[in-house]
């Protein structure tokens, strides 16, 4: 369903970079090693958690009514993309469900479209409903889970996700990102509000920054204050359009770049939730960066050495691809 998502050629955000990926999973001889979940369409009363009613049904409308965008030419529509991007929220649900009822101990969903510019009343940068802030709500209000960390290691600041947690002391929202840049938004001085000060952390980073850059904001920044926080539950807004081969951004990165970035979060994880993460895709248009990146980063998921108390691996894959 997710590769029926309809862009125009030449559209960065196209089906072929979930199957470029799966091919390399399967090519590293990772895709045997993984459970697969199926998504489902999430009902629109855990999207209305993070998006006004009146924006949903716009963009249904517009689908229906076959619009070829909305808001902007961005973002491209086709008559199933709403459906689709419920089943993009679904997927992530369907993954914390895994992860919190043992079934799998962590996740890494390769879905479209992203999320993490989707705002509560408008879609921007290719993302219509912000999977990871529903994943958010959908956790704390199901589970009961009060603290997550989300981190946000997409080229891009992840605006949407920043907005809808904002004034929450119980969401610490984590982004690196390209500054200045694509939405604009992500300076250091926007620490949250009201209750929600210093829940936030922006860490821009000027163009041509390389892995050792990245690893240690990782491990000077994100550690301490993540460590800190306290979380019970990690989700990741995994994009990997920092690569050094991406054509939308001007970073550095390489696979063991985030390979390395993997396996502090997982470190965090082991020490704070059990080994907690899932992780979704965002942004990533380098069709060779991409699949190389997305498939460190889920081997490093898969050899997490930890089987966590609610983990049974006698009845349970490591880790699963949504």
């Amino acid at each position: 369903m997710y590769l029926e998502h309809g862009w125009k050629d030449g559209h960065p955000e196209g089906p072929e970079r979930l199957n470029t990926i799966m091919e390399q999973l399967e090519g590293d001889k990772l895709l045997g090693r993984l459970k697969r979940i199926a998504p489902v369409e999430l009902e629109r009363k855990w999207i209305e958690k993070i998006h006004d009613d009146d924006y949903l049904t716009e963009l249904k409308t517009a689908c229906l009514n076959g619009s070829s965008y909305i808001h902007s030419l961005d973002n491209q529509l086709c008559p199933a993309s709403y459906s689709i991007a419920l089943h993009a929220a679904g997927g992530v649900s369907e993954a914390i469900k895994a992860v919190m009822e043992g079934h799998v101990k962590n996740a890494f969903c390769a879905v479209r479209p992203p999320g993490h510019h989707a705002m509560r009343n408008r879609a921007m940068g290719f993302c219509f409903i912000n999977n990871v802030a529903v994943g958010v709500r959908f956790l704390q209000e199901q589970y009961n889970i009060e603290k997550v960390l989300v981190v946000d290691w997409d080229l891009h600041h992840g605006n949407g996700t920043q907005a809808a947690f904002y004034n929450d002391p119980d969401v610490l929202f984590f982004s690196l990102h390209q500054f200045p840049f694509y939405p604009g938004s992500g300076h250091a001085s926007e620490t949250g509000e009201g209750p929600g000060v210093g829940f936030t952390v922006n860490v821009p980073m000027s163009p041509g920054k390389e892995d050792a850059d990245y690893l240690q904001v990782f491990e000077d920044c994100l550690t301490p204050r993540a460590l800190e926080f306290d979380p019970e539950f990690i989700l990741i807004s995994a994009g990997f359009d920092a690569h050094e081969k991406d054509p939308l951004g001007r970073m550095n990165l390489t696979r063991e770049g985030f390979r390395k970035m993997s396996q502090i979060v997982c470190a965090i994880a082991q020490e704070k939730c059990k080994g907690r993460i899932v992780s979704v895709l965002e942004g990533g248009y380098d069709m060779q960066g991409l699949a190389e990146s997305a498939s460190a980063h889920v081997q490093t998921l898969i050899e997490m050495p930890l089987d966590p108390p609610h983990f049974n691996p006698e009845s349970s894959e490591k880790t699963a691809v949504s």
